[in-house]
């Protein structure tokens, strides 16, 4: 039986993946009606769509990573969401939390009926209690804080910042060849990420090389740090950094000449995207945990990649398949929304969707808004002539 779902919808679920392509303008008026295309679709609402995403700076490739592959999706399914054409109202989130919660504010004051987007874990934090106020969703792929799993209005399709920890931790137990020297940077998503790890590490009987070693954001010399890892008692290293910290650490760690038997881990976005290209040969044979690997051999996932290889360029990043998947959320729950397309209805009808079906893999969201979903070891190696996170093994389930 098919609840939840009526027969278009249906239908759309089991189509194949349409050709990706950089996304045609939406130009929809902004009146309450609009005469959709297409023989059959009839006539729909068009509907409003807040994206926030940095168009610029240091998070500027993030931005682009959420819009290609929002847009992939929008352009696989004709520019509509659930039969409705779609106007998108794209703000730049800007640098900061503060940035980030000044772009949500104005979305809000401009009646937009759904939220989209922002790439930042503490900007998505800064604007809970706005959205939670406005009572309007936001179906963002951003790395989650595990402190806004409460919140009502908030839909994350991408992960919780201690889950990469979670998901290393009994698996570096028991393949580290003795205490596990964590290099992290303090900030509130790493720390979750360390917590996670090291309460895992411990159940499995592994250990922690002293205490973790924090580096204040911003920071770009670690050679005063690399020396303890010469040490014999260091068994592995749990290194935890992200954007241009992520490619200076990782570089470095080449440099100190390390030895050869010592393993290096890491969450997935230590060597994710922009940064593997920056990293270059010194990324080489490290080990992440995400929820995605390009290399999955699924047939929707082969024919994901191709369309955004071919679109883009580029392999797809763990985030690019979240902002697919956030299209997925959007489109599956308009659709079962129907005539009750108020911000309040698309956000019950959200919490009623079942399985999402993604190139990661199929996932539903759990009681906290996030997703249950298997996470995968990949490991930093040439792929043909590039290098990419190739996918080693299958670690666990969480959410």
């Amino acid at each position: 039986m098919l609840s939840q779902l009526n027969r278009r919808q249906a239908l759309r679920l089991v189509a194949a993946l349409g050709a990706a392509g950089s996304l045609a303008p939406m130009l929809s008026a902004c009146s309450s009606k609009s005469t959709a295309g297409g023989s059959g679709q009839g006539t729909a609402e068009t509907l409003s769509i807040g994206l926030v995403v940095p168009q610029n700076g240091a998070n500027g490739g993030l931005g682009d990573e959420i819009l290609n592959g929002f847009q992939m999706y929008l352009k696989d399914h004709d520019d509509r969401l659930g039969n409705h054409p779609i106007r998108l109202v794209t703000v730049d989130e800007g640098e900061t939390p503060e940035t980030a919660k000044a772009a949500v504010e104005q979305l809000l004051k401009d009646k937009v009926r759904i939220l989209a987007g922002i790439s930042n874990p503490q900007a998505l934090a800064a604007v809970k209690d706005t959205v939670e106020a406005g009572q309007v969703p936001l179906v963002t792929p951003s790395p989650s804080l595990a402190a806004l799993q409460t919140a009502n209005y908030i839909w994350r399709t991408g992960f919780i910042t201690d889950e990469p920890g979670r998901a290393l931790g009994r698996w570096v137990a028991n393949n580290a060849d003795g205490p596990v020297f964590i290099l992290a940077e303090e900030a509130p998503g790493v720390l979750d990420d360390v917590r996670g790890f090291v309460e895992e590490l411990t159940a499995a009987r592994g250990t922690v090389y002293r205490q973790p070693v924090y580096s204040t954001p911003g920071t770009k010399d670690f050679s005063t740090r690399l020396g303890e890892l010469q040490e014999p008692a260091v068994g592995a290293l749990f290194c935890l950094y992200t954007g241009s910290a992520a490619v200076e650490a990782v570089k470095q760690l080449k440099a100190a000449e390390l030895p050869r038997t010592l393993k290096i881990f890491g969450p997935g976005l230590l060597t994710e995207g922009e940064q593997l290209t920056q990293q270059g040969d010194a990324a080489t044979g490290i080990y992440t945990a995400m929820n995605y690997s390009s290399d999955l051999s699924t047939l929707s996932n082969r024919r994901f990649v191709s369309d955004y290889q071919k679109a883009f360029h580029v392999a797809p990043s763990s985030l690019a398949v979240s902002a697919y998947d956030m299209g997925t959320v959007l489109d599956q729950s308009l659709a079962l929304a129907e005539d009750d397309d108020t911000a309040l209805g698309i956000n019950n009808a959200i919490s009623q969707l079942g399985q999402i079906d993604s190139p990661r893999g199929p996932w539903q969201f759990n009681q906290n808004r996030s997703p249950l979903q298997k996470w995968f070891l990949r490991q930093v190696k040439a792929d043909g002539p590039v290098l990419a996170n190739v996918l080693t093994a299958e670690l666990v389930t969480l959410g």
